[in-house]
């Protein structure tokens, strides 16, 4: 059965081994790019509010979508290298097992098909059989919830990471750019982010199945608040006069 498309219902595809590993990098980036939005933002907002600058704006847009990109990508490097390293050490611990124990794993892995509910013999049977196909798979998917054939890439996710924080911190850092008044480029500002995180609470939504009015009104709140207390910041400790 491996590799082969399983259909419960006509016209109904499920792809097991891709459809969680896919769904959760969709939800990574829709987060990564929340983050760029509401990091960019605030900081823009904050500086606003101690010098109205145009310049000063521009500075700290950059630096705000450079800092924050690199570090997302930088954490996402580090911990998923870490990830990846545990797994590489469990699976290569389950091949010692496999090699030197292969009655006592046979016994681990009808035990854990057992507590799912199937029965003592048929469990002993599905774990022979997946032993012969192919006990790694059989052990790293079923006792340590892993898929041997998809590790996650280091570089991959910092990439990914990169990408996504910085296709949000882009939104305000453009809108800062435009050459009007600075009451109307703060208006502007604080507007276009309402209106991404608005979609990004959308989408955010429908990926998790939660409900989509309260889903978007926290996630605009959310940035909307940000800004404020950044804006706050920046006035307390601003030039004046």
């Amino acid at each position: 059965m491996s590799g082969k498309t399983a259909l419960s219902h006509p016209g109904e595809l499920h792809d097991t081994r891709g459809a969680s590993s896919k769904l959760n990098w969709l939800r990574a980036g829709v987060l990564g790019a929340n983050d760029g939005i509401v990091s960019v933002a605030g900081t823009i907002i904050g500086v606003a509010g101690a010098d109205s600058n145009p310049r000063s704006l521009l500075v700290a847009g950059l630096a705000a979508l450079a800092a924050g990109s690199f570090s997302m990508a930088g954490g996402e490097y580090v911990s998923v290298s870490a990830q990846r390293d545990t797994e590489r050490a469990l699976l290569d611990k389950e091949r010692w097992e496999l090699e030197n124990l292969p009655d006592e794993e046979l016994d681990e892995l009808a035990h854990i098909y057992e507590a799912k509910g199937i029965s003592a013999n048929t469990s002993r049977r599905a774990a022979f059989e997946a032993m012969q196909y192919d006990a790694l798979r059989a052990h790293a998917t079923d006792e340590l919830g892993i898929n041997p054939d998809e590790l996650t890439s280091p570089w991959q996710a910092a990439y990914s990471s990169f990408l996504s924080f910085v296709s949000g911190g882009i939104i305000p850092m453009l809108f800062s750019l435009i050459p009007v008044s600075f009451p109307l480029r703060v208006f502007l500002i604080v507007l276009s982010v309402a209106i991404a995180l608005l979609i990004t609470g959308s989408i955010s939504a429908r990926i998790g199945g939660a409900a989509l009015g309260k889903a978007i009104l926290r996630n605009v709140l959310m940035g909307l608040s940000t800004m404020l207390f950044a804006w706050l910041i920046g006035m307390a400790f601003g030039i004046h006069g």
